[in-house]
């Protein structure tokens, strides 16, 4: 059966939904970005905790990191469900779960309250991204796809930064941010639930559901060669990121001693807001090009950061995250060019999880490093070290590039 017929069948089923058209595209889109709103939101209101509970740094590095354990577990467990139970029964339970998370943030005493809401948000998003990732093309016009796959991209990166600065102007303007910054994302969230349950259902019921909770981690042999070029440099650009949500707003208290929750807002909005604008910019450059781009951009970023905290200049660190939010989406997204199609269709599920490891692994564990080290040497010079691993990541990943060129290239002299 096509899709077109699927559609079809579903439009005149009983008890199923007769919404069409643009409709459960946009409602999807919402019901998505709130996820990546929540997420973007507590990257502020972190440094807010730090202040009214007074916990050591690296307790906020770990409330910040935790996420990506959530995340990927879930996402390695739960993230093909909804491709033998349908989109619509993953998602809305996705969604009721991202809204235990928003209560948890909203009625917490303490930062362990805040750790296991992360913890549990990190679960939501995890199980939620790949359905919602399909489902938004799915709901897309039959003749534009791609629309789908640019709202999934928006509504992710973009969400993370848009929570991040709305909620810092909120931190700015009023007393009670935490209270409203969860009311509106929990309201957010249950309006996206609604649109989720009227939307119809995109694919039939299939059986191996329980089959695909068995976490599906492997390397075909004919990307590995990527892989392994493209891991380290994948590695770097997400612990940028991870610098910028979980460092970045408390550098502006500790290294520059800013107190504004605006400025804390904008440390970890900018690099997600570049990456997203460069992911769809570059969609059109060759995914070699774009690693090369990635790979030095993530390098000047680096730089750019620490010569930003060792000068005291918020302004340079602004700059550096900047240029490390061009390598993030032009390395990242070039990756998912490289590898992604070497795999055959039964091996990409295996091949998109273990990105997903090395992705997660390099946003959460260097984030919690950072935290203890913070205690014992310092902040600025915890900057430099975490930024001399990003940079060494990328020479390696460089390297290989260079490397695989060659052996394309004397492929490509051979054969002809």
């Amino acid at each position: 059966m096509s899709t077109d017929e699927i559609h079809e069948a579903l439009a005149v089923t009983p008890g199923r939904s007769r919404l069409s058209g643009k409709v459960p595209l946009a409602g999807t889109a919402l019901a998505f970005t709130s996820m990546y709103l929540a997420a973007g939101a507590l990257t502020p209101l972190l440094v807010v905790y730090r202040q009214q509970w007074d916990f050591a740094p690296s307790i906020l590095t770990l409330a910040f990191a935790v996420y990506a354990i959530g995340f990927l577990v879930a996402a390695l467990t739960l993230g093909s469900l909804s491709d033998h139970l349908g989109r619509r029964p993953v998602l809305i339970g996705a969604l009721a779960v991202q809204l235990l998370s928003n209560i948890l943030f909203l009625v917490a005493p303490d930062v362990g309250w805040v750790i296991a809401g992360r913890i549990v948000q990190g679960v939501a998003t995890g199980a939620a991204t790949g359905a919602f990732t399909a489902a938004l093309v799915e709901h897309a016009p039959v003749n534009n796809k791609r629309l789908g796959t640019i709202l999934g991209s928006i509504g992710l990166t973009g969400g993370l930064a848009v929570g991040s600065l709305l909620t810092g102007l909120t931190i700015q303007l009023t007393t009670s941010a935490n209270t409203i910054t969860f009311v509106v994302l929990s309201v957010l969230t249950v309006c996206g639930a609604i649109a989720v349950f009227v939307s119809p259902e995109t694919i039939p019921r299939g059986a191996g559901a329980l089959r695909s909770l068995v976490p599906n981690i492997k390397i075909p042999p004919g990307a590995r060669a990527e892989f392994f070029a493209a891991a380290p440099v994948v590695a770097a650009v997400w612990m940028l990121a991870g610098l910028s949500g979980g460092l970045a707003p408390s550098l502006v208290h500790s290294v520059f001693h800013l107190d504004s929750g605006l400025l804390d807002g904008l440390a970890g909005f900018i690099a997600p807001a570049v990456s997203v604008v460069i992911g769809l910019s570059f969609a059109r450059i060759p995914s070699r090009q774009a690693m090369t781009i990635g790979i030095y951009a993530s390098i000047i970023g680096s730089l750019g950061i620490i010569l930003g905290a060792s000068a005291g200049s918020l302004t340079a660190m602004f700059i550096g995250q900047a240029v490390a939010g061009v390598g993030f989406g032009a390395a990242f997204t070039a990756a998912l060019g490289l590898i992604v199609p070497l795999a055959a269709a039964d091996q990409r599920a295996g091949l998109v999880a273990a990105i997903y490891v090395v992705s997660y692994f390099g946003l959460g564990v260097p984030v919690v490093v950072a935290g203890q080290l913070t205690n014992v040497i310092g902040d600025v010079p915890t900057v430099g070290w975490y930024s001399a691993v990003v940079v060494l990541l990328a020479l390696i990943s460089l390297g290989a590039q260079l490397r695989l060129k060659q052996s394309l290239l004397m492929r490509k002299n051979v054969a002809t």
